[in-house]
C-alpha cells in the first residue's frame, strides 16, 4: 500500500512537532510554522499506509523576495522537510514536492527557493543549484579603537535595526521583506537573543549606523548578517573578532555580499581572507522564466540572509 499524500490539519500539529524533534535539533520549527495563517494547507504530509502516523512532511512558506531589479515577488520557500528514518528511500519527498509545486503555482508564486546540503531529491524534482560565496580566514590581531562606539544590541534598538535592515536591502536581489512577525519570531529563532548581535553608534547623534550578527560554530565565528553604513563595518568586524578570541576561537567566516566597503573592512576581522563558493541554494521557476530566476540568484550583491530561513 502506498502512502496517502494530503495537506495537514490542526490535529496533525503534535505529530509534526514530534517528527521535527526527531529529525532536527531545532525546537523553534513549530513556532516558525505557526507564522503562516494558511500553514495547514501549505503543509504536505505523507500519512503512513498503516494509519499510525505521518511518515514525511514538506512545508511551503510564502515569502516576498526581491528579484534582480529589487522588485518584491511572491516566492515559495520550501522548508521543514523531514522523513521518519524507517520510511526513507520510498520517494515520499518527491510526492510531497509535487503537491507543493501545484499549490505554489496556483497561488501565483513566481518561483521556489530552498537551501539544502542534500540536493539530489530536489534536483530530480526540478530545482537547480546556484552558487554563493563566503569569505573565511584566521582571526586578525586586535585592532585599536574605531570611530564608532560598538555595544551589544538591546530590545530598545528594534525599530532602528529594522530600519537599517530595510534601507540596506531595499534594492538587494534575493533578500526578503521582513514583516513585524518575522522580527518577533523568525529572526530570534535563527539568531538567538538580541544581545548576541552588535550595533555601532554615531558618536555625534547617538543614532545606530550599523548592526551585525555573528554566531559560533566549532573553532570559528560566523558573521551571518550586516546592515548599515560601510564606514562602521570595520569597527564591527573588529568587535566580532575580539569576542571570538575571548571565546577561544581562531577563525572566522563572513557571509556578507562583497563590495568595496566590505573588502576594505575585512582585514579588521580576517588575517588571510580567501573566498569559497558553495552550492546549497536551489531554485525552481514557476510563473517566472528560468532566465529571470537565474538572474536573481546570481546578481551582484544577491543574498538571502540566514535570519530569513524557512
Amino acid at each position: 500500500m502506498s502512502a496517502f499524500v494530503r495537506t495537514a490539519t490542526a490535529a496533525d500539529d503534535p505529530a509534526l512537532a514530534a517528527l521535527w524533534r526527531r529529525c532536527f535539533v531545532a525546537p523553534h520549527l513549530s513556532d516558525l510554522h505557526a507564522l503562516d495563517p494558511e500553514r495547514h494547507r501549505h503543509t504536505f504530509v505523507a500519512e503512513n499506509p498503516e494509519g499510525d502516523g505521518i511518515d514525511a512532511v514538506v512545508v511551503y512558506v510564502p515569502r516576498l523576495i526581491r528579484d534582480a531589479a529589487g522588485t518584491p515577488q511572491r516566492v515559495g520557500g520550501i522548508g521543514s522537510v523531514a522523513t521518519r528514518p524507517e520510511a526513507r528511500g520510498k520517494g515520499l519527498i518527491r510526492l510531497l514536492l509535487a503537491a507543493a509545486e501545484r499549490t505554489m503555482t496556483a497561488e501565483q508564486c513566481a518561483w521556489s527557493l530552498l537551501f539544502t546540503g542534500t540536493p539530489g531529491v530536489y534536483r530530480s524534482s526540478g530545482w537547480q543549484e546556484f552558487g554563493s560565496t563566503y569569505t573565511e580566514g584566521a582571526l586578525a590581531a586586535p585592532a585599536g579603537p574605531g570611530a564608532f562606539p560598538v555595544r551589544a544590541a538591546t530590545p530598545r534598538d528594534a525599530v532602528e535595526v529594522a530600519a537599517l535592515h530595510h534601507a540596506y536591502n531595499a534594492g538587494r536581489p534575493l533578500s526578503s521583506l521582513r514583516a513585524p512577525e518575522d522580527w518577533a519570531v523568525r529572526v530570534p529563532a535563527w539568531y538567538g537573543p538580541v544581545e548576541r548581535s552588535l550595533v555601532a553608534v554615531d558618536p555625534a547623534s547617538g543614532a545606530l549606523t550599523g548592526w551585525i550578527v555573528a554566531q559560533y560554530a566549532g573553532d570559528r565565528v560566523e558573521v551571518r548578517e550586516f546592515a548599515g553604513a560601510d564606514a562602521c563595518l570595520g569597527v564591527l568586524f573588529a568587535a566580532v573578532g575580539a569576542r571570538g578570541r575571548a571565546a577561544g576561537l581562531t577563525r572566522a567566516r563572513v557571509r556578507v555580499p562583497g563590495g568595496p566597503g566590505v573588502t576594505a573592512a575585512l582585514p579588521a576581522l580576517l588575517a588571510d581572507a580567501r573566498q569559497v563558493t558553495e552550492h546549497t541554494g536551489m531554485a525552481r521557476p514557476l510563473h517566472a522564466t528560468a532566465a529571470s530566476v537565474r538572474a536573481t540568484v546570481t546578481a551582484p550583491g544577491a543574498v538571502h540572509w540566514y535570519g530569513d530561513s524557512f
